[in-house]
């Protein structure tokens, strides 16, 4: 297990591949640990120094202090990169996650060689609709949210073909602590990244399943088209995490893009 004080709070990272490989960094959606990336680098054959971690508040990484932003997030993951000695590297951010890959390439764009963001936009959601859901939270924790959460995350056959995998990942959502649920779902509330989209100047590749209930193809599109260059690819029979329902189609993908972008 590796793990790192940032910003007072301890964080919990893995780190695999060749050290003097291409550094690939993966951060993952609300309500989820990194284990979602599994499928996705059993299948990258060990191309990549893949860099994964759990965000603040969930997995195992601490709470830290609250209120917090994505810009707060982001820092978090500029920080764990200076730990690990990462000066540049590819961004796979996924939801929330790829809130995070977009604050991040603003703040610091040295930092960011290309983007791959998936099921993810500018700005997710409504102030209202995210409040109710804290308020939701607060008075009955996650285990009222589990189901309709599971309806937005996987395709209808997911669900029913997979049941024993929905139950596990199910699980994970349920078990993820409130508290970080809820800070997460007020960082989200916050921001709207939609000025600095025409701004990111990166390769970018956009990414969304076909059948995602969270931040649906037409919302994700929109967001591909407003980054210069972005190229814009739909997953059939995934829903809201691809890298769990897809993996296989998520990486040819993303080969694809690092190798026509020169990357890799």
């Amino acid at each position: 297990m590796q793990a790192v004080t940032i910003d007072g709070t301890p964080t919990h990272y893995a780190v695999d591949g060749p050290d003097d490989a291409p550094a690939l960094v993966f951060a993952n959606s609300l309500g989820t640990d990194f284990r979602i990336w599994d499928g996705v680098l059993a299948r990258l054959d060990g191309r990549f120094r893949t860099i994964r971690y759990d965000m603040r508040g969930h997995g195992l990484t601490g709470l830290g202090s609250a209120p917090y932003g994505i810009p707060r997030l982001a820092a978090d993951l500029d920080a764990l990169l200076d730990h690990l000695g990462v000066k540049s590297a590819l961004l796979c951010g996924l939801s929330i996650g790829g809130l995070v890959a977009q604050q991040l390439v603003r703040d610091n764009p040295s930092r960011v060689r290309a983007l791959v963001l998936c099921d993810t936009a500018a700005k997710i959601g409504t102030p209202d609709m995210w409040q109710a859901r804290i308020a939701a939270i607060e008075q009955g924790g996650l285990e009222g949210l589990a189901d309709a959460v599971m309806e937005r995350w996987f395709a209808p056959v997911f669900r029913l073909t997979r049941r024993e995998e929905l139950a596990v990942w199910r699980n994970m959502l349920v078990r993820t602590p409130a508290a970080g649920y809820a800070g997460a779902c007020a960082a989200i509330r916050d921001a709207d990244l939609s000025a600095d989209t025409a701004r990111i100047a990166v390769p970018t590749l956009v990414v969304c399943g076909a059948d995602d209930g969270a931040t649906p193809p037409a919302i994700v599109k929109a967001l591909a088209d407003a980054i210069p260059g972005a190229r814009y690819r739909e997953i059939p029979e995934a829903g809201h995490l691809p890298c769990v329902e897809q993996p296989e189609a998520l990486v040819g993908h993303m080969l694809t893009f690092f190798k026509e972008a020169g990357l890799v």
